[in-house]
Formats: structure tokens, sequence, C-alpha cells
């Protein structure tokens, strides 16, 4: 029997971090996954400071030392000056993916103005995908209805475990694959 596919949830947040207020970021996503992913998997999760070398260190570990396939941050993406996901992940990256934080920025700004000012982006780590989301729910889910349907494959590149989406919930694109109807 194979062993879950693991998947890191970082939520980037002074005050979550300190216990001033319940992070929501993370609960969010560990909701929108385990309603989109079909296939075995297992949460590693940490709320970490809004400090850009401990983002890295978590990132590192979560790739190298707990060997996640995947990778999803929530927060530090906006412009303030707390705001460094987005260095900490470039900070450890092998590669960049840009069409990412393209596709989730032109997903948001549907939605409202202000997601000019979000800084997402995704990149690759040895055999991890790493990928910043924004801090609040709702943007949260519609960000990874934009992305989680190319999840699956790059991770497939990336010689990842087999990840299996619920079509009910999302599709995931492999090519080859004929769409079910």
């Amino acid at each position: 029997m194979t062993s879950p596919a693991k998947i890191g949830i970082v939520t980037v947040s002074d005050r979550a971090s300190a216990g001033v207020y319940a992070d929501e970021g993370g609960p969010a996503i560990l909701d929108y996954l385990g309603k989109a992913l079909a296939s075995p998997w297992q949460a590693v999760s940490r709320v970490i400071p809004d400090d850009r070398a401990g983002i890295a260190r978590t990132l590192t570990e979560l790739a190298d030392v707990e060997g996640c396939c995947l990778i999803v941050t929530t927060g530090g993406t906006g412009p303030a000056p707390r705001d460094v996901t987005p260095e900490a992940t470039e900070d450890v990256i092998d590669k960049l993916m840009p069409g990412f934080g393209e596709l989730m920025r032109q997903v948001s700004l549907a939605k409202v103005p202000t997601a000019i000012l979000s800084r997402q982006l995704a990149g690759i780590r040895g055999k991890s995908l790493i990928v910043n989301l924004p801090g609040r729910p709702r943007a949260i889910a519609e960000c990874l209805d934009a992305v989680m349907p190319a999840i699956p494959y790059c991770i497939d590149l990336i010689e990842g475990p087999y990840l299996e989406t619920d079509p009910a919930v999302i599709v995931a694109f492999r090519p080859g694959q004929k769409p079910k109807s």
C-alpha cells in the first residue's frame, strides 16, 4: 500500500502565530483540499510569523525533510512591509512557475480591483510545488479553483505522487486523458 501524499499548509501571519486571532487561512486550505482531493493525503500544517528567514526555513523543511509534494501558503502576499512570503519562496525555489500567479491574479481581478496588489507566485523546489495564496478564505478558494486543475499534472512532472481529484469538485487536467462527461 502506498503512503498518503504529504501536503504542507503554511499560514504566514504575525497575529495568528501569536494567538491574537484564529487562523482562518490554513483551515480554509485544509477544507478545500479535503473536498477536492480523492487520493489519500496527509496535511503537515504550520502557523508562522511574517519573517522571511523563518518562512524560507519552513518551506525548506516541508520540502526536504517532510517530503511534501505540494506546499500551499496563505498570507504575506500583499504590499505591506511585513508581507514577504513571495520573497521567502523565491529564496528557496529552483524554478519559478509564473503561470500560477498570473492566473490567480486574473481570477481575483474579476472579483476585486485591489487584486492587482497581490503578489502570489509558485515555484518548484526539488519534488515539491510551492504555491502562495492570498490570506482570505474566499480568495483562497477562488485561486485554488483556478490553479488546482494543473497541480496534479505538475506534481507528476516533478516525479511526485499521483494525486487524484474528485471530478464532482474539480477536474484535474492530464494530457492524453479523455475528459469525463
